[in-house]
Formats: structure tokens, sequence, C-alpha cells
């Protein structure tokens, strides 16, 4: 069912359905020689490790660093026995005869590297990296982007066929989401790219005809679904969880054999996306685990039918906190689900260090005996936006050795492949390589074109589906500073990270960055200035620190008489770096930051038959550190969160916090400091999403002698409201 309105996409569409019917009409089995993820290797290591001692098995793997990997003895991860066979048919009827795939012509056919060549950008070989690990890209948006007018160049400047570009940089895999049914009554695409199992065809064949695979990412529902929401497509609202499934069964095995009609090489079908709140609209496990075994029945009816080697993968995020990835590997064992691959999204900048996501994939491989590899992950080249819509990452969210250029861009995404690698995964895919402006004109110039075509993330069509977050932010492509073109849509060298991997490149040596150093001191201490600062080098084995001189007049304006930050510039050999100065205020609340193991000095006051609190461990929902107090509840929530501090000495104090959440309807939440019997004085809270982080402040607070003062968040929210409270202070302001 075409949807589209009529134009350069509508045009695209009706030439690919012609092509894919007329070569269907052909017949015979498809003869690309793509390069398909074998699984002997995989099979032959894990047969390996079986074999070996236990205490060599939980050593074979090391970091990035030389540091040990492999999976630890833990009460959540137990040596378990390989699953059992999973259930027979559940779900529709059995395959009854076998059908063909129509031809591909392949044009193009990679050739790697046989050595190390010159580059303008150093890439660090990945020497052990198995021939068959999937290097994939995730394309959705890219026949939107085409109906809007964008073209790409290739490093020499030439205009090029963008599946070629990444073919020839050794891509392997090309990554599509599906959407149910992406459109309004009127037919006005949601965007996003407007992405449905027709768009998958046309982008799976495309893909095919330069000899990559595909990986049909099921959404299962009718626009985005990721941990913030997983909402039921239009179609299924009014289902029970058991016809819901039975219609997933037949949505599933109706878009793939169109899928493959159309000419796509199939190679993955990931059941659901992000699915770890839920999926459709089902956030119980008994009613997910029907869905997920309907998808898997359709996926394996359809690999019969058509003779095609699919592999099934389930994807889930926040691999930073463990436990939680580990009790969804035991679930999906415990309910014999067939699959494949247990898949995991990993944005170095989001979830955690490199050690940690190898731990992790170790642990579920363990758990499973399912392969494993990063469904998604990214890296921004630059700190700027190009089109009128703000960027999810900016240049303030990167740390450590990175930065946002395009060697670091190169740099993350080797060592993110090589992590992986190291922990036992079979491949990585990038999130929206080439999901670059529609235009230079700016949001007034684009956004009739993202309307129209759908080629930003979200249209303010989308609002009667996604009323609270498409139809409040919708715009263009939040991503463009992560593509690997710039805006102008010429390729970037950081693209041949890729190509690059097993032979690695020869560059001039140079200093990429200098670690901006962090120098905390108390009110009333000068600062102490390193003398030496980290330069991070392009070739990471010649990292080592450099001497640096500080302004003089920026540290005369740094005053320890209050706390506050401050920015202090200093000079190196062939640069500048800019160190920051915390004048940190005295914080009378214990445990401020809740990263202490006793948090029985904050109290919850709360209305209904359970405390919708706790201390969360989750790096990625902290403002610092690794947790939060967070919240989440499935009735109307009302509490306050707080501490009492007493014997403070007289003066004006001064308090603070920090608070991100969302999906809290009409709700009243606040910041607020008590003296005494006093009326509270409040700094209100307006949630607006993850991770957009409100700062309430109070000043001014007057304390006499013997008082005593409490410092809290008041929440008042509607049922299924969340968020998280963290480095909260109080602080005194003068004598």
């Amino acid at each position: 069912m075409k949807r589209y309105k009529a134009g350069r996409l509508g045009r695209l569409l009706a030439a690919a359905a012609v092509a894919a019917m007329t070569l269907g009409g052909c017949g015979g089995a498809q003869e690309a020689p793509v390069p398909a993820p074998a699984q002997d290797a995989v099979q032959t290591a894990q047969a390996t490790e079986e074999a070996k001692p236990q205490e060599t098995q939980e050593a074979q793997s090391t970091g990035v660093s030389g540091r040990k990997t492999g999976p630890e003895k833990t009460d959540q991860v137990e040596e378990t026995a390989k699953e059992e066979e999973p259930e027979g048919r559940i779900y529709g009827e059995e395959p009854a005869e076998k059908r063909s795939r129509p031809a591909v012509d392949v044009r193009y056919t990679y050739e790697a590297p046989a050595e190390a060549p010159e580059y303008d950008i150093y890439i660090q070989p990945v020497e052990y990296l198995n021939q068959e690990y999937v290097l994939g890209m995730d394309l959705s948006s890219v026949l939107a982007e085409e109906a809007s007018g964008v073209t790409w160049k290739n490093a020499a400047g030439q205009e090029q066929d963008l599946f070629e570009i990444f073919a020839e940089n050794g891509l392997n895999y090309v990554r599509v989401r599906v959407w149910n049914d992406p459109f309004d009554a009127e037919g006005h695409g949601y965007g996003g790219g407007n992405c449905n199992a027709e768009t998958a065809g046309i982008i799976g064949r495309r893909a095919a005809e330069v000899g990559m695979k595909l990986n049909v990412d099921f959404h299962y529902s009718d626009f985005w679904a990721d941990p913030s929401k997983q909402m039921v497509p239009k179609a299924w609202a009014d289902l029970n969880a058991d016809e819901k499934a039975k219609a997933l069964y037949t949505y599933t095995k109706e878009s793939l054999e169109s899928i493959l009609d159309a000419g796509a090489d199939v190679g993955m079908v990931q059941i659901g996306n992000e699915i770890n709140p839920g999926m459709s609209g089902e956030r119980f496990d008994a009613n997910v685990i029907k869905l997920l075994k309907a998808g898997s029945q359709a996926v394996r009816d359809v690999a019969w039918e058509y003779d095609a080697d699919i592999r099934i993968a389930v994807h889930f995020t926040d691999v930073d906190n463990p436990d939680g990835i580990y009790k969804k590997a035991n679930w999906l064992k415990d309910q014999k689900l067939d699959y494949d691959i247990f898949g995991v999204s990993y944005y170095p900048y989001w979830h955690g260090p490199f050690e940690n996501m190898q731990q992790v994939l170790a642990s579920v491989r363990k758990i499973t005996d399912k392969e494993v590899m990063i469904l998604e992950t990214a890296f921004p080249y630059t700190g700027e936006e190009g089109d009128g819509t703000g960027n999810s990452v900016s240049a303030e969210d990167i740390t450590g050795q990175y930065q946002a250029s395009v060697q670091c861009q190169a740099q993350a995404v080797r060592d993110v492949i090589a992590a992986s690698a190291e922990a036992g995964a079979v491949g990585c895919f990038y999130w929206e390589g080439a999901w670059t402006p529609v235009s230079d004109g700016g949001y007034t110039a684009n956004f009739p074109i993202w309307e129209e075509y759908g080629s930003g993330w979200a249209s303010s069509y989308a609002a009667d589906y996604d009323p609270k977050d498409a139809g409040v932010y919708y715009g263009g492509s939040s991503w463009d500073n992560q593509a690997f073109f710039d805006f102008g849509g010429t390729e970037l060298p950081s693209l041949g990270v890729f190509r690059y991997l097993r032979t690695g490149t020869v560059c001039e040596p140079k200093v990429e960055m200098v670690e901006d150093p962090v120098i905390e001191t108390a009110i009333g201490s000068a600062p102490e200035m390193p003398q030496r600062v980290n330069a991070i080098f392009n070739n990471r084995a010649l990292n080592r620190t450099i001497d640096v001189e500080w302004s003089a007049s920026d540290l005369a304006a740094v005053n320890t008489n209050k706390g506050g930050e401050y920015k202090v510039e200093g000079t190196y050999d062939g640069g500048k770096v800019v160190a920051v100065v915390k004048v940190m205020n005295v914080n009378f609340l214990a445990n401020g930051s809740f990263e202490e193991e006793d948090a029985s000095m904050w109290q919850v006051r709360y209305e209904g038959s359970a405390d919708p609190t706790d201390v969360q461990t989750k790096a990625s929902d902290a403002k610092t550190g690794e947790k939060a107090y967070h919240f989440w509840s499935t009735s109307d929530l009302f509490f306050d969160v707080y501490q009492t501090v007493t014997d403070l000495a007289p003066g004006t104090y001064g308090a603070a916090g920090f608070f991100q959440g969302g999906d809290c309807g009409d709700c009243d939440i606040y910041l607020y400091v008590q003296v005494g019997d006093k009326d509270p004085v409040t700094a209100k809270v307006t949630p607006n999403g993850w991770v957009q982080w409100q700062n309430p402040v109070i000043e001014g607070v007057e304390v006499a002698q013997g008082e005593s003062v409490t410092v809290g968040f008041h929440v008042q929210a509607a049922a299924q409201g969340w968020g998280t409270m963290d480095d909260v202070e109080l602080y005194r302001m003068t004598e």
C-alpha cells in the first residue's frame, strides 16, 4: 500500500515496485555473491571454549588495553548448560511450498586492501578481527533523503550512489527499520524516513546490488520504538495479547516475504527494537514473550520457504545496567525463545566504559549460549548542527580521550568494534551514518521538505500517534553531526575506518587533543594547577604528558570565596587547553549524589500502597556517577524524598539539585528548603524528557542558631511518570 505523497520518493517507490514485479516473475534463486556472516568460526570458538578448563575459560578474553574482560562467576551470572530445543509451532500454518527470490545482478564486489596505506587519519589495525565479522550501517532514512534532494559525494568529491560508497569502504550489511503504518489517515508520513516494509524492500535490493546483506529491524510500532516508548500499532490497538501475537505473526511473515520478493538478501531479522520496557504496548513479560515467539516463528517459516539463511536477533539496550541485561538474558532462556543473536545498543557517550560492555557481552554469551552483537553505535565528528534542529549529542557530552572530531569518530568506532570482538561479538552496526541535512537553508527552508518527504526525525503529522514526543519536538535530523559525511554530503575520512580495520593506516603523528583538566578546590583555597597535561595523539600509542602554562589573568579571576566554576586557559607547544576550576561548596547533606551504599539518611513520604522510589544504579540516568534517586509507578505518584540537617551554624544558605524525567502529565514537581516549621521555599521543575536535566536553585535562606533545615524534592505526577534526582546539596553562602 503506497501512502507517500506524490513526488520524487513516490516515483522511486513506483519504479522499484515495477522492477520487483518484473524480476519476481523470472523466478530462480538469488545468485549474488554477498559476504554472509558465517557462524562456523564462532561455533568453533565456542566448542574450543567448552573444552577448556574453567579457569582458562574465564581468562580467555582481554580488553583493549590488555585488561581481563572475561566474565567472572557472580550471583547474577551462572554457568549454564546448552538450552533445550525451542517449543514447536505456535502461530500460523506450516509453509506449504518453497518460493524463489528474484535474481539480482551484483555490480560491485568488495576487495579488501592488502596493506596499510597512507591516509588522512590514523587507524590502528584490529589484527585479530574475524573475516566474517558483520560491519553494518543503518540507512533507514536514505529514500526520504534522496526524495528531499540530498546527494552524496565520495572522498574525491564526485557524486556517487550511497550504497556504493559504503560497500567500497568495507561495509557488508545494511540495516533498515520497519514500522507497521507510519502515516496518518490522510496519508501524511510521520517522518524518520517513513519506513515501512515497502521502503525496506527497495533499500534491501539496492544493498544486494552492491553485495551487501540486509538486517530487517521490525519495531512493531507505527513509529519510533525505544526504551522510552513501545507503542502499539494503530491497527492492533484493540487486540488482546493473544490476538496481537497472531497479528504480529501474519504481519512479520507477509512483510518479510515482500522484502525478499523485492530482491533483498535478508541475512538477519530483529524481532523488536530496544525492547527493555516491553513491545507493541505490552509491558508484562508473559505477553511480550508471546509476541517474540510469534515473530520468531514467522521468520523461521519465511526462511524455510525461501531456503534462506536468516538469523533472528533480539535487541536490548542499557548495557550500563548489567543486572537488567542478565535478567533479560535469563528470561529468554527460561522461555525457550527460538533466536540466534542477543543484540545490544552501545553508544560510548551514554552506556559506560568499554570494559563494562565487554563484561556484559561475554556474560550474556555464557548465559544464553547465543551469539552477541552491537546492533547500534555512533559517534560525532563535530559539535555543530547543520539543519536547524539541535543535536542528540553535543561536543560537551564527549569526555575522556575522545572529542567531536573526524579522527576521534574513526577512533571511537574502531575501539567499539575491537572491544566487542574481543568479548566474542560477531558484528557491529553503525546507526544512520548518512543522515545529513536536506539543505543549508536552516530550519525555515528545511521544515517544508521534512514535512513533505519525512526526512526529519519526525513530522508534525506524527502528533496524533505520538503527542508527547513527536507532537512536541518534531523537526529535522538530530544526528547530522554523527554522519560519515559533512553537512554538504561529502564523505569524511573517518568512513575509512571500516575499510582499514584490519590493515590500519599510515599517518603523520600529531596531537589530536589535550585533555582539559578539572581542578576542584575548597572555598578559601587557591587552585593547584597542573604543570603538565595529557596529550592525546592520533596514534594513541604515542600519548604522553606535555608542559602547559596557565593564564595569570584567568587565575586571578577565580573567586575562591564562594562556590562556582571558572575556566582557565593554558597554552602548550602547538595549541591551547582549557582547565575547569571548580570552587566547591561544602555540602551539608550526607550522600547528596546517592553514590554511597547507605542512603538511609534520605527519607521518603508517599501516598499509596507502595514506595515508588529507589536508588537506581544506572550511569545513563544519573547526572554524575552511577547512582541517582529514581521513581516510577503504574499509579499516580505523590511523594517527597528529603533529608533533615541539624546543628548548622547561623547564616545564609542555598540549596540546589538536578532532576530529569518525563510522562508526568499534569504534574507539580519542585525542590524545596524548609527551615524549622516555617513555610518551605520552593523552586519549580518542569520535566521535559530523558537526560534533559533541570537544575533548580534556592538561595538566600536564613538559618538561625538551633534551627533545622530540610531539603527535598516533592513530586506529584501522573501514572507512568518517571524521573531521577541527583547531586542534591545544601551549602552556606555567608557567615
